[in-house]
């Protein structure tokens, strides 16, 4: 207890002076009462002290990485009673957000998550809104760390309106990087540059290293992802650049940069550049491994991976399995999976078949058993290369669930727009300005009315012009195919007439003579010399048997019919072999035998032999492949068309679409089909057609 007492006194007259000097003697009196009341007070409560210097112990030992895990949670379930005693003021709910951050760090999300509720609430009834923000952000953490983005994006936006309206310049661009991370998990690549850059537009004039360095690390691995590795390596270099002394520990600027910078030239299949990052990241091991354990396992198989492309032995496969095991020690899944992958890869480069199969299924029951659905794209790759035998099902699989991810991506991309823009605030908006405009509204409404039904009239006229134009371009392409089989047919008729011919003359010719023959030594029979008979019966059998030889190859030509004429297969092989003499690539074609031609309709074969051939005449002419793989099957009512060269690939979402692949596209929607191309630098290309029959 602290007393501060400023006595002003002065001396006039003898009066005045007196009643200074009783005064004072009754302030000596108070001073004494007060003091001893205070020491008494504070033997009344010594727990309190006491408590206060417990609470920092625990807090602090909770927050020691250095200690175990279960060492750490138990300091935590100490400090939380003592803090939830407190009464509910701005030191308690601090004390709450810091139990908050320790379980945060311990990945434990289930406290973390019952910490920022309770927080949430004790700071609404206290209507203290930057708490309320923090507490929003803090479940808009753990809402993304569970995977449920739409709830994660919504409690950022709430946090992010409440620091807007706050003028808190850093959390609020912290929230946007948040925001920005979670549309990067998502997909949404194009709104998570948005919002980095919104980011960084407010804290311009602030000194925020740590979100400078968050905001460049993620636009390096949105540049990345997008395939822009020149702007990607710029933002990481900046990153990289910045003072890594200020910078939090934990985030292990440096190595962690070094890490991204070595996953671009590995994208750019520069392994000997990619290397030494990874190397120079490593160095941090000891931090790495406190702090980022998860970065420590991934520089690991990075290294060896890149090692493993450059055809280095020292230390492999070592550093991919003290990759995987380190991973697995954190119940890392996607790492798990991914190091298990890359020793499948390597395994199978030295033809250890066995072992590369059981990592990949190995992977695969990893990625089935966790929430994930992505996980399970790298290890069915994988599996469809080592095991080419049921390629076909992990094929089938693998497109299955990568559509689906494309639509979930799209879906949550709406999500987000809908979220962030459909707010209250602007729905109070739109319908103050309908009030206020009401009736310019409705002479737009009719103006808008009057243009759509103009619109909708041309339109019409221009869809009936270009279903004309289909229907002769249809007649047109039945003209083509018919020609193509007439043409086959008159080959195929001189070879049935030769063959007739042939038949003719070994029936009507020689074994005519032949039969003459064999009656003749009939009659010569009755001579019953022993030695002619032997003889004569010897002749009549070898007779018998060339006659029957005859006969046989008689019939075999009559009943030989034309199958070729009116062949779809016969049309595609005469395809196949002018490309095999023509072009370099060797092509391996397989045709399902199951597949009944003559029920497929003419329309749906031309186009199906255009899109062959314009493919194979773009692998021709930019591919440079080596090998071509054509594959024709029927599953259920579908046929699948399957076109795949390992040539140098392209990026499907930066390539123009010519003339060619416009035609592609409008040939498969003649056919009701689907048409997907799959494509990597350097990864060749794979065509796939779906077409109902």
């Amino acid at each position: 207890m602290t007393a501060f007492f400023y006595v002003n006194s002065f001396s006039i007259f003898e009066a005045i002076h007196e009643q200074l000097l009783k005064k004072t003697y009754y302030i000596a009196i108070l001073l004494v009462i007060a003091f001893f009341g205070c020491t008494k007070k504070n033997q009344q409560n010594p727990n309190v002290t006491s408590q206060e210097d417990s609470l920092a112990t625990y807090l602090s030992k909770a927050n020691d990485f250095s200690s175990t895990t279960k060492k750490r949670q138990d300091y935590i379930k100490k400090a939380f009673p003592i803090i939830i005693n407190q009464s509910n003021d701005s030191l308690q709910r601090a004390n709450l957000f810091r139990i908050a951050n320790r379980y945060y760090n311990l990945n434990d999300w289930k406290g973390y998550h019952e910490i920022a509720q309770i927080v949430l609430e004790k700071s609404k009834s206290s209507k203290d809104t930057a708490s309320i923000a923090k507490a929003y952000s803090y479940l808009g953490d753990y809402y993304g760390s569970q995977g449920v983005s739409d709830s994660s994006f919504m409690y950022y936006f709430k946090a992010e309106k409440i620091y807007l309206q706050r003028n808190d310049n850093y959390n609020l661009a912290k929230t946007r990087l948040n925001k920005a991370q979670l549309q990067y998990n998502e997909s949404d690549l194009a709104g998570s540059e948005i919002s980095v850059f919104k980011a960084l537009s407010v804290i311009k004039e602030e000194k925020a290293d740590d979100i400078v360095y968050d905001s460049y690390n993620l636009l390096g691995l949105l540049y990345n992802e997008l395939g822009e590795y020149n702007k990607a390596i710029e933002y990481h270099i900046k990153a990289l650049g910045l003072n890594n002394e200020v910078l939090p520990i934990e985030i292990q600027s440096k190595a962690t940069s070094m890490n991204n910078l070595g996953l671009v030239y590995q994208n750019l299949n520069q392994h000997k550049r990619a290397a030494p990052y990874f190397q120079k990241g490593l160095e941090q091991k000891k931090n790495l491994i406190i702090y980022k354990p998860s970065l420590y396992g991934m520089l690991l198989d990075n290294l060896a991976y890149s090692k493993y492309k450059l055809n280095e032995s020292n230390g492999l496969p070592e550093l991919f399995y003290e990759s995987l095991k380190f991973r697995d020690s954190l119940k890392l899944t996607t790492g798990v999976i991914i190091s298990q992958i890359h020793l499948s890869e390597y395994f199978a480069s030295k033809s250890d078949s066995k072992k590369a199969l059981q990592y990949s299924k190995e992977a695969l029951n990893v990625a089935r058993n966790s929430k994930n659905h992505r996980n399970l794209l790298l290890p069915l790759k994988q599996l469809a290369i080592i095991e080419p035998a049921k390629a076909a099902v992990y094929n089938k699989e693998y497109i299955h669930i990568n559509d689906s991810l494309q639509k979930a991506e799209r879906s949550m991309g709406d999500k987000f727009t809908r979220i962030e823009y459909e707010t209250d605030q602007i729905k109070d908006e739109n319908t103050s300005l309908t009030t206020q405009n009401r009736n310019l509204v409705y002479i737009f409404g009719s103006i808008l009315i009057l243009g759509m039904f103009i619109y909708i009239i041309k339109a019409q006229k221009a869809k009936n012009r270009e279903l004309l134009f289909k229907q002769e371009q249809q007649k047109v392409n039945e003209e083509i195919y018919s020609l193509m089989i007439s043409q086959q047919s008159n080959v195929e008729s001189i070879r049935i007439k030769e063959k007739k011919r042939v038949a003719q003359e070994l029936h009507d010719g020689v074994l005519g003579r032949m039969f003459g023959v064999r009656m003749n030594l009939d009659g010569l029979n009755k001579i019953h010399d022993e030695a002619a008979i032997e003889k004569r019966n010897d002749y009549l059998s070898e007779l018998k048997n060339i006659e029957q030889d005859i006969r046989e190859i008689s019939h075999d030509l009559n009943r030989e019919k034309s199958e070729l004429i009116n062949n779809f297969v016969a049309i595609v092989d005469d395809l196949f072999e002018n490309q095999k003499q023509t072009f370099k690539p060797k092509l391996v074609s397989t045709i399902d035998s199951t597949i009944k031609w003559e029920s497929i309709s003419n329309a749906i074969k031309i186009n199906l032999y255009r899109i062959i051939q314009e493919s194979l005449q773009n692998i021709n002419k930019y591919a440079n492949a080596n090998a071509i793989h054509v594959e024709f099957k029927r599953e259920i009512d579908n046929l699948f068309l399957e076109i795949r060269d390992d040539g140098i690939g392209f990026n499907v979402n930066r390539a123009k679409k010519g003339i060619g692949l416009q035609n592609m596209l409008s040939r498969i929607n003649e056919c009701k089909g689907t048409f997907e191309i799959k494509s990597k630098k350097g990864e060749g290309t794979i065509i796939i057609v779906t077409v109902p029959i």
